[in-house]
Protein backbone atom coordinates (compact mmCIF):
# COMPACT_ATOMS: atom_id res chain seq x y z
CA UNK A 1 0.00 0.00 0.00
CA UNK A 2 1.51 3.80 -0.70
CA UNK A 3 1.96 5.59 1.52
CA UNK A 4 -0.61 9.41 1.61
CA UNK A 5 0.98 12.10 -0.16
CA UNK A 6 1.79 14.99 2.49
CA UNK A 7 0.56 18.08 1.19
CA UNK A 8 1.40 21.49 3.63
CA UNK A 9 -0.88 24.75 2.89
CA UNK A 10 0.94 27.60 3.80
CA UNK A 11 -1.42 30.14 5.20
CA UNK A 12 -0.64 33.68 6.61
CA UNK A 13 -3.62 36.21 6.66
CA UNK A 14 -7.17 35.83 7.69
CA UNK A 15 -8.22 35.99 3.82
CA UNK A 16 -6.33 33.43 2.45
CA UNK A 17 -7.07 30.92 4.77
CA UNK A 18 -10.86 31.52 4.02
CA UNK A 19 -10.34 30.92 0.40
CA UNK A 20 -8.19 27.86 1.36
CA UNK A 21 -10.04 25.67 3.72
CA UNK A 22 -12.33 24.21 1.36
CA UNK A 23 -9.71 22.94 -0.67
CA UNK A 24 -7.63 21.77 2.74
CA UNK A 25 -11.13 19.97 3.45
CA UNK A 26 -11.79 17.54 0.85
CA UNK A 27 -7.47 16.81 0.91
CA UNK A 28 -8.11 15.59 4.87
CA UNK A 29 -11.29 13.56 3.74
CA UNK A 30 -9.40 11.51 1.39
CA UNK A 31 -6.61 8.52 3.33
CA UNK A 32 -4.77 8.99 -0.09
CA UNK A 33 -3.67 12.50 1.22
CA UNK A 34 -2.23 13.74 4.62
CA UNK A 35 -3.25 17.16 5.26
CA UNK A 36 -0.19 19.54 7.13
CA UNK A 37 -0.50 23.49 7.32
CA UNK A 38 1.90 25.80 7.74
CA UNK A 39 0.04 28.75 9.94
CA UNK A 40 2.31 32.21 9.84
CA UNK A 41 1.78 35.74 9.46
CA UNK A 42 -1.20 38.07 10.59
CA UNK A 43 -2.41 35.16 11.93
CA UNK A 44 0.11 35.33 14.66
CA UNK A 45 -0.60 38.47 15.97
CA UNK A 46 -2.37 39.38 18.89
CA UNK A 47 -3.07 42.87 17.46
CA UNK A 48 -4.94 41.38 14.45
CA UNK A 49 -6.95 38.83 16.37
CA UNK A 50 -4.77 35.81 17.04
CA UNK A 51 -6.28 34.29 14.22
CA UNK A 52 -4.11 31.02 14.19
CA UNK A 53 -6.81 29.68 16.93
CA UNK A 54 -10.01 30.39 14.03
CA UNK A 55 -6.95 27.66 11.91
CA UNK A 56 -6.99 25.53 15.14
CA UNK A 57 -11.05 25.60 15.65
CA UNK A 58 -11.58 23.96 11.97
CA UNK A 59 -10.18 20.81 13.15
CA UNK A 60 -7.81 20.33 10.40
CA UNK A 61 -4.56 17.90 10.85
CA UNK A 62 -1.09 18.44 11.71
CA UNK A 63 -0.84 21.88 12.24
CA UNK A 64 2.31 23.74 13.15
CA UNK A 65 2.33 27.56 13.84
CA UNK A 66 5.42 29.25 13.19
CA UNK A 67 5.82 33.25 13.74
CA UNK A 68 7.83 34.92 11.20
CA UNK A 69 7.54 38.96 12.22
CA UNK A 70 7.70 41.26 15.06
CA UNK A 71 5.79 44.76 14.29
CA UNK A 72 9.14 46.28 13.52
CA UNK A 73 10.15 44.14 10.75
CA UNK A 74 10.44 44.97 6.99
CA UNK A 75 8.52 42.79 4.12
CA UNK A 76 11.88 41.36 3.35
CA UNK A 77 12.48 40.69 7.10
CA UNK A 78 9.43 38.58 7.02
CA UNK A 79 10.34 37.26 3.96
CA UNK A 80 13.53 36.26 5.39
CA UNK A 81 12.50 34.54 8.61
CA UNK A 82 9.31 33.03 6.95
CA UNK A 83 11.89 31.02 4.03
CA UNK A 84 14.41 30.05 7.08
CA UNK A 85 11.02 28.37 8.78
CA UNK A 86 9.31 26.89 5.91
CA UNK A 87 12.41 25.44 5.18
CA UNK A 88 12.94 23.29 8.18
CA UNK A 89 9.63 22.55 8.49
CA UNK A 90 9.72 21.00 4.95
CA UNK A 91 12.96 19.35 5.55
CA UNK A 92 11.53 17.46 8.33
CA UNK A 93 8.05 16.56 7.10
CA UNK A 94 9.55 15.81 3.04
CA UNK A 95 6.18 16.74 1.54
CA UNK A 96 5.12 15.78 -1.79
CA UNK A 97 3.24 19.10 -2.59
CA UNK A 98 3.20 22.95 -1.17
CA UNK A 99 0.22 24.87 -1.43
CA UNK A 100 0.52 28.99 -1.15
CA UNK A 101 -2.63 31.52 -2.05
CA UNK A 102 -2.11 34.78 -3.93
CA UNK A 103 0.31 37.87 -3.35
CA UNK A 104 1.64 37.84 0.11
CA UNK A 105 5.51 37.28 1.41
CA UNK A 106 4.46 33.83 2.72
CA UNK A 107 3.03 32.64 -0.20
CA UNK A 108 6.70 34.31 -1.59
CA UNK A 109 8.41 32.59 0.88
CA UNK A 110 6.39 28.89 0.34
CA UNK A 111 7.22 29.38 -4.07
CA UNK A 112 10.99 29.74 -2.75
CA UNK A 113 11.22 26.82 -0.51
CA UNK A 114 9.18 24.38 -2.75
CA UNK A 115 11.68 25.62 -5.63
CA UNK A 116 15.07 25.37 -3.90
CA UNK A 117 13.60 22.06 -2.35
CA UNK A 118 12.49 20.44 -6.00
CA UNK A 119 9.06 20.24 -4.41
CA UNK A 120 6.07 20.21 -6.50
CA UNK A 121 4.31 23.91 -5.99
CA UNK A 122 0.84 24.83 -6.46
CA UNK A 123 -0.54 28.52 -6.78
CA UNK A 124 -3.88 29.52 -5.96
CA UNK A 125 -5.28 32.53 -7.93
CA UNK A 126 -2.20 33.44 -9.99
CA UNK A 127 -2.35 35.66 -13.00
CA UNK A 128 -4.45 38.59 -11.51
CA UNK A 129 -3.25 42.23 -11.45
CA UNK A 130 -3.15 45.24 -8.61
CA UNK A 131 -1.72 48.69 -8.71
CA UNK A 132 0.83 47.43 -5.75
CA UNK A 133 4.07 45.79 -4.89
CA UNK A 134 1.56 42.61 -4.31
CA UNK A 135 1.53 42.12 -8.19
CA UNK A 136 4.88 41.69 -8.21
CA UNK A 137 4.68 39.00 -5.60
CA UNK A 138 2.26 37.38 -7.23
CA UNK A 139 3.79 37.32 -10.49
CA UNK A 140 6.85 35.87 -8.96
CA UNK A 141 5.30 33.38 -7.20
CA UNK A 142 4.29 32.52 -10.47
CA UNK A 143 7.45 31.88 -11.49
CA UNK A 144 8.68 29.72 -9.00
CA UNK A 145 5.35 27.50 -8.60
CA UNK A 146 4.96 24.65 -10.96
CA UNK A 147 1.40 24.50 -11.06
CA UNK A 148 -0.95 26.81 -11.42
CA UNK A 149 -5.13 27.03 -9.84
CA UNK A 150 -6.28 30.61 -11.30
CA UNK A 151 -10.13 31.50 -11.39
CA UNK A 152 -10.75 32.53 -14.63
CA UNK A 153 -9.76 32.55 -18.46
CA UNK A 154 -7.90 36.18 -18.48
CA UNK A 155 -5.84 34.91 -15.35
CA UNK A 156 -5.05 31.86 -17.22
CA UNK A 157 -4.06 33.85 -19.93
CA UNK A 158 -1.85 36.21 -18.58
CA UNK A 159 -0.06 33.02 -17.26
CA UNK A 160 1.10 31.74 -21.14
CA UNK A 161 1.79 35.56 -21.31
CA UNK A 162 4.47 34.71 -18.54
CA UNK A 163 5.66 31.54 -20.09
CA UNK A 164 4.08 28.61 -18.61
CA UNK A 165 2.51 25.82 -19.90
CA UNK A 166 -1.15 25.66 -20.76
CA UNK A 167 -0.93 21.72 -19.35
CA UNK A 168 0.17 23.03 -15.60
CA UNK A 169 -2.51 26.27 -15.78
CA UNK A 170 -5.85 24.83 -14.54
CA UNK A 171 -8.62 27.20 -14.29
CA UNK A 172 -10.76 26.12 -10.83
CA UNK A 173 -12.85 29.56 -9.75
CA UNK A 174 -11.85 31.20 -6.77
CA UNK A 175 -12.32 28.66 -3.73
CA UNK A 176 -14.05 31.60 -1.52
CA UNK A 177 -16.82 31.38 -4.00
CA UNK A 178 -16.98 28.02 -2.64
CA UNK A 179 -17.97 29.19 0.40
CA UNK A 180 -20.19 32.16 -0.61
CA UNK A 181 -22.51 29.43 -2.36
CA UNK A 182 -22.43 26.97 0.14
CA UNK A 183 -25.60 27.38 2.58
CA UNK A 184 -23.70 27.15 5.39
CA UNK A 185 -23.03 31.15 6.27
CA UNK A 186 -24.22 32.28 9.93
CA UNK A 187 -27.48 34.38 9.68
CA UNK A 188 -27.06 37.85 9.64
CA UNK A 189 -28.45 37.80 13.62
CA UNK A 190 -25.66 35.51 14.77
CA UNK A 191 -23.22 37.46 12.83
CA UNK A 192 -24.58 40.64 14.74
CA UNK A 193 -24.68 39.14 18.46
CA UNK A 194 -21.40 37.72 18.01
CA UNK A 195 -19.57 41.21 17.32
CA UNK A 196 -22.20 42.94 18.86
CA UNK A 197 -23.59 45.03 15.84
CA UNK A 198 -26.27 46.85 16.45
CA UNK A 199 -26.61 48.66 12.70
CA UNK A 200 -29.33 47.38 10.40
CA UNK A 201 -28.14 49.58 7.44
CA UNK A 202 -24.15 50.33 7.53
CA UNK A 203 -21.65 50.03 5.36
CA UNK A 204 -17.85 47.93 5.78
CA UNK A 205 -14.76 49.38 5.59
CA UNK A 206 -11.27 48.07 4.79
CA UNK A 207 -8.18 50.03 3.91
CA UNK A 208 -5.02 49.22 3.28
CA UNK A 209 -1.57 50.58 3.18
CA UNK A 210 -0.34 50.75 -0.86
CA UNK A 211 3.50 50.23 -0.03
CA UNK A 212 4.22 52.37 -3.18
CA UNK A 213 2.53 54.80 -1.91
CA UNK A 214 3.44 55.81 1.45
CA UNK A 215 4.49 59.07 1.09
CA UNK A 216 1.00 60.02 0.37
CA UNK A 217 -0.51 57.59 2.95
CA UNK A 218 -1.27 59.63 6.00
CA UNK A 219 -3.43 62.30 3.90
CA UNK A 220 -5.19 59.52 2.02
CA UNK A 221 -5.87 57.79 5.50
CA UNK A 222 -7.46 61.30 6.69
CA UNK A 223 -9.54 62.15 3.58
CA UNK A 224 -10.99 58.79 4.18
CA UNK A 225 -11.52 59.01 7.64
CA UNK A 226 -12.76 62.68 7.47
CA UNK A 227 -15.42 61.53 4.88
CA UNK A 228 -16.69 58.57 6.98
CA UNK A 229 -17.43 60.79 9.89
CA UNK A 230 -19.14 63.43 7.73
CA UNK A 231 -21.18 61.10 6.03
CA UNK A 232 -22.89 60.33 9.41
CA UNK A 233 -23.71 56.42 8.20
CA UNK A 234 -23.05 53.54 10.37
CA UNK A 235 -19.79 51.62 9.67
CA UNK A 236 -18.19 48.38 10.47
CA UNK A 237 -14.23 48.54 10.59
CA UNK A 238 -12.36 45.93 9.96
CA UNK A 239 -8.38 46.12 10.01
CA UNK A 240 -5.83 46.38 7.52
CA UNK A 241 -3.21 43.98 6.63
CA UNK A 242 0.17 44.22 8.43
CA UNK A 243 2.08 45.73 4.96
CA UNK A 244 4.08 48.75 5.68
CA UNK A 245 2.18 51.67 6.72
CA UNK A 246 -0.68 49.81 8.92
CA UNK A 247 0.49 51.93 11.80
CA UNK A 248 -0.92 55.53 10.55
CA UNK A 249 -4.01 53.68 9.52
CA UNK A 250 -4.20 52.39 13.07
CA UNK A 251 -3.71 55.68 14.66
CA UNK A 252 -6.27 57.13 12.23
CA UNK A 253 -9.02 55.04 13.60
CA UNK A 254 -8.38 56.28 17.31
CA UNK A 255 -10.43 59.32 16.15
CA UNK A 256 -13.21 56.98 15.40
CA UNK A 257 -12.95 54.70 18.38
CA UNK A 258 -14.98 56.01 20.53
CA UNK A 259 -17.83 57.21 17.87
CA UNK A 260 -21.22 55.28 18.07
CA UNK A 261 -21.05 55.32 14.35
CA UNK A 262 -18.64 53.00 13.98
CA UNK A 263 -17.44 49.50 15.35
CA UNK A 264 -13.62 48.38 14.68
CA UNK A 265 -12.67 45.37 14.45
CA UNK A 266 -9.20 43.53 14.20
CA UNK A 267 -10.45 40.44 12.14
CA UNK A 268 -13.08 38.70 11.53
CA UNK A 269 -14.11 34.74 11.16
CA UNK A 270 -14.18 34.46 7.20
CA UNK A 271 -18.33 33.39 7.06
CA UNK A 272 -19.10 35.71 9.13
CA UNK A 273 -17.12 38.44 7.35
CA UNK A 274 -19.08 36.90 4.63
CA UNK A 275 -22.87 37.14 5.64
CA UNK A 276 -21.51 40.74 7.45
CA UNK A 277 -21.03 41.65 3.57
CA UNK A 278 -23.89 40.47 2.08
CA UNK A 279 -26.10 42.04 4.25
CA UNK A 280 -24.22 45.87 3.80
CA UNK A 281 -25.25 48.86 2.17
CA UNK A 282 -21.98 48.86 0.74
CA UNK A 283 -17.91 48.65 0.75
CA UNK A 284 -15.61 51.38 1.02
CA UNK A 285 -12.26 51.38 1.15
CA UNK A 286 -9.44 49.43 -1.18
CA UNK A 287 -9.89 46.09 -0.31
CA UNK A 288 -9.63 43.44 -2.72
CA UNK A 289 -12.86 41.72 -1.01
CA UNK A 290 -15.05 45.24 -2.90
CA UNK A 291 -13.85 43.22 -6.88
CA UNK A 292 -14.25 39.97 -5.79
CA UNK A 293 -16.92 39.22 -2.84
CA UNK A 294 -19.40 42.37 -2.75
CA UNK A 295 -20.25 42.07 -6.73
CA UNK A 296 -20.63 38.34 -5.61
CA UNK A 297 -23.32 39.06 -3.48
CA UNK A 298 -24.55 42.20 -5.41
CA UNK A 299 -23.27 44.95 -2.91
CA UNK A 300 -21.78 48.15 -4.12
CA UNK A 301 -18.25 49.10 -4.07
CA UNK A 302 -16.58 52.30 -3.47
CA UNK A 303 -13.25 51.64 -4.56
CA UNK A 304 -10.69 54.80 -4.06
CA UNK A 305 -7.34 54.56 -5.02
CA UNK A 306 -4.94 53.08 -7.36
CA UNK A 307 -4.51 49.33 -5.11
CA UNK A 308 -6.83 48.03 -7.33
CA UNK A 309 -5.68 49.30 -10.47
CA UNK A 310 -6.13 47.17 -13.68
CA UNK A 311 -8.73 44.57 -11.79
CA UNK A 312 -12.11 43.85 -13.09
CA UNK A 313 -14.35 46.84 -13.55
CA UNK A 314 -18.49 46.34 -12.93
CA UNK A 315 -21.20 48.46 -12.92
CA UNK A 316 -21.23 48.35 -9.00
CA UNK A 317 -18.34 49.67 -8.26
CA UNK A 318 -17.15 53.29 -8.50
CA UNK A 319 -13.63 54.06 -9.09
CA UNK A 320 -12.55 57.44 -7.06
CA UNK A 321 -9.48 59.53 -6.14
CA UNK A 322 -8.39 61.10 -2.92
CA UNK A 323 -10.79 63.74 -2.34
CA UNK A 324 -13.60 63.73 0.47
CA UNK A 325 -16.78 65.91 -1.87
CA UNK A 326 -16.03 62.85 -4.57
CA UNK A 327 -15.81 60.26 -1.51
CA UNK A 328 -18.67 61.94 0.07
CA UNK A 329 -20.78 61.89 -3.21
CA UNK A 330 -20.58 58.27 -3.69
CA UNK A 331 -21.62 57.70 -0.22
CA UNK A 332 -24.28 59.28 -0.84
CA UNK A 333 -25.03 58.00 -4.73
CA UNK A 334 -24.59 54.41 -3.91
CA UNK A 335 -27.99 52.77 -4.56
CA UNK A 336 -27.82 48.66 -3.39
CA UNK A 337 -30.99 48.04 -4.89
CA UNK A 338 -29.77 48.90 -8.46
CA UNK A 339 -26.73 46.28 -8.23
CA UNK A 340 -26.98 42.96 -9.81
CA UNK A 341 -25.09 39.95 -8.38
CA UNK A 342 -21.87 39.30 -10.65
CA UNK A 343 -19.93 36.66 -10.84
CA UNK A 344 -16.41 36.12 -12.75
CA UNK A 345 -14.33 34.29 -10.26
CA UNK A 346 -16.00 30.44 -11.04
CA UNK A 347 -19.62 28.72 -9.86
CA UNK A 348 -18.57 27.39 -6.46
CA UNK A 349 -17.01 24.00 -7.00
CA UNK A 350 -13.53 25.05 -6.55
CA UNK A 351 -12.63 22.45 -4.53
CA UNK A 352 -14.15 19.38 -6.43
CA UNK A 353 -11.78 20.62 -9.36
CA UNK A 354 -9.04 20.65 -7.50
CA UNK A 355 -9.60 17.89 -5.81
CA UNK A 356 -10.11 16.12 -9.32
CA UNK A 357 -6.98 17.64 -10.39
CA UNK A 358 -4.92 15.67 -7.47
CA UNK A 359 -6.45 12.93 -8.33
CA UNK A 360 -4.30 12.32 -11.58
CA UNK A 361 -1.49 10.88 -12.44
CA UNK A 362 -0.85 13.55 -14.60
CA UNK A 363 -0.31 16.24 -12.29
CA UNK A 364 2.05 14.28 -9.75
CA UNK A 365 4.54 13.52 -12.64
CA UNK A 366 4.65 16.80 -13.53
CA UNK A 367 8.08 17.85 -14.50
CA UNK A 368 9.76 20.02 -11.49
CA UNK A 369 12.63 21.41 -14.15
CA UNK A 370 10.77 24.27 -15.55
CA UNK A 371 11.20 26.16 -19.22
CA UNK A 372 9.96 29.36 -20.85
CA UNK A 373 7.69 28.85 -23.04
CA UNK A 374 7.39 31.68 -26.04
CA UNK A 375 3.79 32.58 -27.36
CA UNK A 376 3.51 31.61 -30.91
Amino acid sequence: MNSPKKIVFVTGTRADFGKLKSLMNVIQEDKNFELHVFVTGMHMLAKYGYTCEEVENANFSNIHKFINQNVSDGMDHVLAKSILGLSDYVREIQPELIIVHGDRVEALAGATVGALNNVLTGHIEGGEVSGTVDELIRHAVTKLSHAHFVANEEAQDRLLQLGERLESTYVIGSPDIDVMNSGMLPSISEVKNRYEIDYDDYGVVIFHPVTTELDDLQSHIDILVNSLISSQRNYVVIYPNNDHGSELIFKAYERIEENTFFRIFPSMRFEYFLQLLKNANFMIGNSSAGVREAPHFGVPTINIGSRQNNRVTLPSIANIAFDENQILNAIQDVDKKSCKEVTVFGDGNSSDKFYKILQSKSFWSMEKQKFFVDLK
